[in-house]
């Protein structure tokens, strides 16, 4: 006995019956494509299931059997085949999915439709018991990212949870931040004086007071670098006619030009070897420098031949080693005298600076801001330093000005000539 309907079709096979209905798409030769459910005990909820997936179908929110039998592990390759991020947002990405969340859902051998509420719970379970509070919470930010993106072909709605807040507001921890002295740069200056020679002191007074990322250091190479910038500049994008004749006329050595330094790009490792790829969020920008390091750089580069501007002791990029473990740990923390047969190794003891202590590298830039904002320069002169962009009309209607630029190159300098004062120095 069967029951039939329009693109419904129930049929009873031994004690269970099955229903099929259409759907919606047709075989190479023309026949309708006919998906199906089997198991019901009644005749009616058979029928009703086959009109809900009709509903369904007539309004998007339909799963195919064969898409919804999809496997976690294939849908994980699609996933990360579709990712267009910058470089290292997606080897995070990768290395999170292939570390954490691939081999959880292969060992189970999980269809896309299996992870329901329950089985997100049961590995946001396992995450927390295995990995520190805040990579689990990334690993299920990325986690909750690829189920959503698997509605509503391959499921029909995300069971991912998320949080909301209600009752009372607590407030997230932040991390306690010291007033960067110069004083404290100065010293930090000399320690990696100690470790790197001159390009380590001026590495230093560099990211204090051009607040450039880490990896743009490491990736500096003469083109970008006063004096020879503007006039040596690459001209990546041949296109930016505009661009490079404007900086010619406003940036450079010679009366009346501004020394600056252009963030063009900055070096990570990709496909296992150092490489150049654009500065975070493609903040491409132009940093003005004070006189006395324009000085110190125009000084060291004819110092050495590297093509980088802060070479490591071998001559390669600084990126290319742990810089926070093998240079900056040592510069801010101290270390003790190193004796050795090998002259080349040895090296007097380095005090520690307190203020920077156990601390990132990463705060120096961010002291660049602070010195910055203390002597009240324009807030959008500012952020566009640092490599941000302001929303809304502010940051469409402001641009960075000549006068903006002499004022943050005349306090900054201030800062340096104050500092050789009070130390009682002629020179750094």
């Amino acid at each position: 006995m069967a029951r039939r309907a329009q693109d419904i079709y129930v049929e009873w096979r031994g004690g269970t019956c099955r229903v099929k209905w259409w759907s919606g798409e047709y075989h190479d030769d023309g026949r309708k494509r006919f998906e199906s459910k089997g198991g019901f005990t009644d005749e009616d909820e058979a029928f009703q299931h086959g009109q809900d997936k009709l509903y369904e179908i007539r309004h998007g929110t339909h799963v195919r059997n064969r898409d919804g039998a999809t496997s976690m592990s294939d849908w994980l390759d699609d996933w990360l085949a579709g990712l267009d991020h910058a470089h290292l947002t997606e080897k995070n990405y990768r290395s999170i999915v292939e570390t954490h969340i691939r081999p959880y859902f292969k060992k189970r051998n999980a269809a896309v439709a299996d992870i329901d509420v329950i089985a997100y719970r049961a590995f946001r379970k396992h995450i927390n018991g295995v990995l520190k509070a805040n990579t689990a919470k990334k690993v299920m930010t990325i986690l909750g990212m690829i189920l959503d993106d698997a509605v509503p072909r391959l499921i029909k709605v995300s069971p991912v949870e998320r949080t909301r807040r209600r009752g009372k507001y607590t407030r997230k921890p932040k991390e306690r931040k010291r007033d960067m002295m110069p004083e404290a740069v100065e010293q930090l200056a000399r320690n990696a004086r100690t470790l790197l020679g001159e390009p380590g002191y001026v590495f230093i007074w560099t990211m204090a007071t051009t607040g450039m990322r880490p990896a743009e250091l490491y990736g500096l190479t003469r083109e970008y670098c006063y004096p020879n910038w503007p006039a040596a500049d690459l001209r990546l994008n041949p296109d930016e006619h505009d661009r490079y004749e404007d900086d010619l006329e406003r940036y450079g050595k010679g009366d009346g030009l501004l020394p600056a330094i252009r963030v063009e790009r900055q070096v990570q490792y990709k496909g296992g070897a150092l490489a150049f790829i654009p500065p975070k969020y493609e903040s491409y920008r132009t940093l003005v420098i004070p006189p006395f390091l324009a000085d110190l750089l125009e000084a060291m580069l004819k110092s050495h031949d590297s093509e980088w501007v802060f070479p490591a002791l071998e001559g390669g990029s600084l990126g290319a080693v742990n810089f926070d473990y093998r240079w900056w740990r040592p510069m801010a923390d101290g270390a003790e005298k190193r004796t050795s047969k090998q002259a080349r190794w040895n090296r007097p003891a380095i005090p520690a600076v307190p203020s920077f202590a156990g601390r990132r590298l990463y705060l120096v830039r961010h002291g660049a801001k602070a010195w910055l904002d203390e002597d009240g320069h324009s807030r959008y002169a500012v952020e566009a330093r640092m490599g941000h962009e302001l929303p809304g009309v502010e940051g469409t209607y402001s641009s960075v000005t000549v006068p903006m630029e002499r004022a943050i190159m005349k306090t900054l300098q201030e800062r340096w000539e104050r500092l050789q004062e009070q130390s009682g120095a002629g020179e750094a």
